[in-house]
């Protein structure tokens, strides 16, 4: 009874709202016109909330029936919120009964899915798969077992493919571990159909160690997490090739031996297209359109342009069972080289000798030049710094004995004359007697 009402409340093409505490079903399509209302019911143990907002706009606000709002940074713990360019998911555990208003730009014409019940829903992998084989599987994000389509919502759901080995002795994947081997994508790109449809398309790698795996689907997010699995087989490629060389290699023809398991592949309705790219540019299609024996040669074209050659292919078969499949079969490689020059005669290496004893010679002739002139530009620049140094020298030894004689006379000039210079001797009696005044 409760799982029939919680149906009817949040069947996802319909919005619950309610203006002055009064529910209203309304189209989806009307939720702008209303201002993003929608009412709660006291039943509901936890939903989930998928908002598309403008592309770029900010993430809404929440406004709960009591007036409190809820913002993508400041929520209560019970709460998840994961938030993108173009939309919001928001998962509420035991949420308030009554009237929910959402503020934001909500886009136009957009609907506000209210989710009591999240699951994913994966295609099974076919049986048996092949290495090297391109497969296209989906999923989907179920909401209350209704297919989930809104924009933007493959950049807020992380998608993963993993194999999980079993460990089964004898497989090539005994010590494999656990794999990631690729993702689910709704971008309309590669295999997927078109972008934001809800159907999310596998780019699954099944280059892979060959044997028995657990195959497992997560689909997840902060808000939620949801896993699939299943016992899958994987069985090595069942197309070998291999590269023969010419006896030639230079006017023989290269040739690829192709092997086909015919206990895994029907031969009549299997086709092969090789691509064969080399230097300058080369890039020729080759394709086979029947097979009529599981061993057959396949001769390339001529090639004449020395370098590194690259064949790929592809293999459009059907298997034993009925199955079609598209392998990509693995590149193979080889290379064309010149042949190796014949050994020189007598007189080439005595040339050849020649040539490198006068080469020597002028080596050594221009090293011994260069030595002699750095050595005498070496020792004419110390002579003539020595002689600049010994001038200086000079020069400063002279200035100096002419200040020192000019002090000195300076000198001499303050303190009169010296003892030397003064006369000591009495002066003559006849000096003396000269020298009386004149009587009167």
């Amino acid at each position: 009874m409760r799982n029939w009402l919680l149906r009817a409340i949040f069947t996802s093409g319909l919005l619950l709202l309610t203006l002055n505490a009064t529910a209203q079903v309304v189209p989806s399509s009307q939720a702008s016109e209303l201002k993003n209302r929608f009412r709660i019911d006291h039943m509901v143990d936890e939903l989930t909330l998928f908002v598309q907002r403008d592309y770029g706009s900010a993430p809404v606000i929440i406004v709960l029936p009591d007036g409190s709002k809820w913002y993508v940074s400041r929520h209560p713990e019970s709460v998840q919120w994961v938030d993108g360019l173009s939309g919001d998911i928001i998962t509420i555990k035991s949420p308030m009964p009554g009237p929910w208003q959402l503020l934001g730009k909500v886009a136009k014409g957009s609907k506000i899915d209210k989710v009591s019940k999240l699951g994913i829903e994966v295609d099974p992998m076919p049986q048996p798969l092949y290495q090297g084989e391109r497969i296209k599987v989906t999923a989907k994000l179920l909401g209350d077992e209704q297919r989930m389509r809104m924009p933007g919502l493959d950049y807020l759901v992380d998608w993963t493919a993993k194999f999980i080995s079993e460990h089964r002795p004898g497989d090539e994947n005994f010590a494999a571990g656990t794999l990631i081997v690729g993702s689910y994508k709704d971008n309309g790109e590669g295999l997927d159909g078109a972008p934001d449809d809800g159907i999310f398309t596998a780019d699954i790698n099944l280059n892979q160690p060959w044997g028995h795996y657990r195959f497992l689907v997560s689909a997840k997010n902060n808000t939620f997490s949801r896993e699939v699995g299943g016992d899958i087989v994987l069985l090595p490629m069942p197309v070998s090739l291999s590269v023969i060389a010419p006896e030639d290699h230079l006017k023989g023809r290269w040739q690829v031996e192709v092997i086909v398991d015919d206990e895994q592949l029907q031969l009549a309705n299997t086709h092969f297209e090789f691509e064969l790219v080399g230097p300058a540019g080369l890039q020729l299609t080759l394709p086979v359109q029947s097979v009529t024996d599981k061993r057959m040669q396949l001769t390339l074209p001529q090639v004449s342009e020395f370098g590194s050659y690259r064949i790929k292919g592809i293999a459009a078969a059907t298997s034993v069972s009925g199955r079609e499949v598209l392998l990509t079969l693995p590149e193979k490689f080889f290379n064309l080289v010149p042949p190796p020059e014949p050994p020189p005669t007598a007189e080439e290496l005595a040339a050849i000798a020649a040539k490198k004893a006068a080469i020597a010679e002028a080596k050594a002739k221009d090293d011994a030049m260069f030595w002699i002139v750095t050595v005498n530009l070496s020792l004419l620049v110390l002579g003539t710094l020595a002689l600049l140094v010994w001038r200086k020298r000079q020069n400063l030894k002279q200035a100096l004995a002419v200040t020192a004689a000019r002090l000195e006379e300076e000198r001499a000039k303050e303190i009169g004359p010296t003892l030397d210079e003064i006369d000591l001797t009495m002066p003559e009696e006849d000096d003396l007697k000269g020298a009386e005044p004149e009587k009167s």
